[in-house]
């Protein structure tokens, strides 16, 4: 019994000490002493106006260049493709061989009626000539001289004639050699030797494309043209000093492509359905890198704002209505709350175009910790703005 009282008279002696030392500790912090919260500390950036190259980025297909069907102009059985289906052709190569057995027979058949034609016309001068003479002393009539004239003049015209047929089947000989229209890349071929071909028919026998250069079709809302024509005018925006656009492209690999296009022309006309206008863009395609059909995500450059305030997207935040909002620290050292007007994206940062001015230190780093009109402790960190990616 004796023994569970000293045990008890322990265990109220330790709880006691443990109580004065906590208090002491406790008194020991002089600010939680006062009743006053530590001042918070938070990074802070300054804003001030910078030239910044704006683009958009929007999808985009490629499109080849030049297209070309092949297609037969005299029909006849087809004798060779001398084409490797996949590989690149030039202007004026031959690519099929049609059976020119009909075509030589017909050619052969004009030129001898144009030396036909030559001969008649040959004789009826002679005979002309000689009845000229025989007029005068009335052994050949007029009657006979008018004849042989006319005779003449018949055969001029059937070596005028003669000479049309001449080319004529000279130029079907030549048809059954099928040429390349333009210089690219063909495609397979939808005959094999021995099909039978007609002249003008359906069926392309080939495709050739020029993929160098090659054109990317982008599709843009016409508001989008609509704004970006009103901030050139109004010079919140300048162009480019050649007046076209740069375009660079992201690949679906998602790999930049490595060399830039240019803005051609836009569509004339609004699509009535989605209310979207087509530009078109022209990419060199040097190592055949792009092909037609490929979808891309285009980069396009819309020109330079001169004074842009680009503020760190973690530096913003929004309310439940969905207003930005921004916290300023004032020289007194404390924090303003203040509403901004956010235009877009610019890289990692927001491009703010009302709300801030020159000057302005925003609070990016610790904004959790920021209650409006309370002080802080404001430490610059750093701000890559001038060297981020537009």
């Amino acid at each position: 019994m004796k023994e569970e009282r000293k045990a008890l008279h322990s265990g109220i002696a330790l709880a006691f000490a443990a109580c004065l030392l906590l208090a002491a500790c406790h008194k020991s912090d002089p600010a939680e002493a006062n009743g006053a919260a530590p001042i918070p500390e938070v990074g802070v950036v300054t804003v001030h106006p910078q030239p910044v190259t704006l683009s958009t980025e929007l999808p985009g297909r490629t499109t080849a260049y030049l297209i070309a069907e092949v297609r037969p102009q005299v029909g006849g059985v087809l004798l060779k493709r001398l084409f490797t289906e996949g590989s690149d052709v030039k202007e004026g190569q031959q690519l099929y061989q049609i059976d020119p057995a009909t075509y030589q027979a017909a050619y052969d058949n004009a030129v001898a009626s144009l030396a036909k034609a030559k001969a008649v016309l040959a004789t009826s001068q002679a005979k002309a000539v000689r009845y000229k003479s025989l007029i005068e002393s009335a052994t050949v009539s007029r009657q006979d001289y008018d004849d042989v004239v006319a005779t003449a003049q018949e055969a001029r015209a059937d070596i005028e004639s003669a000479e049309a047929s001449v080319e004529q089947a000279r130029i079907n000989l030549a048809y059954t050699k099928v040429f390349a229209p333009i210089s690219g890349r063909i495609g397979r071929s939808s005959v094999t030797p021995g099909a039978l071909v007609t002249a003008n028919q359906g069926t392309a026998l080939a495709t050739v494309q020029q993929l160098d250069p090659i054109y990317v079709d982008i599709v843009q809302p016409s508001t989008a043209i609509l704004r970006l024509k009103d901030d050139l005018a109004s010079g919140r925006l300048k162009g480019g000093a050649d007046g076209q656009a740069e375009v660079h492209l992201q690949l679906e690999n998602g790999k930049p492509y490595p060399q830039a296009g240019k803005l051609q022309f836009s569509e004339v006309s609004v699509d009535q359905g989605t209310g979207a206008v087509t530009l078109r863009a022209v990419f060199p395609n040097p190592d055949g890198l792009l092909l037609p059909g490929m979808f891309v995500h285009a980069f396009l450059q819309l020109g330079v704002r001169e004074q842009a305030l680009l503020v760190p997207q973690r530096g913003i935040t929004r309310d439940n209505t969905g207003r930005a909002l921004a916290f300023v620290v004032g020289e007194d050292e404390k924090a303003q709350q203040r509403e901004v007007t956010i235009e877009r994206t610019v890289g990692t940062y927001w491009l703010v175009s009302d709300g801030l001015k020159t000057g302005d230190r925003i609070v990016v780093d610790g904004v959790q910790n920021v209650k409006p009109g309370s002080t802080v402790k404001a430490v610059t960190v750093s701000d890559e703005a001038s060297t981020a990616s537009r």
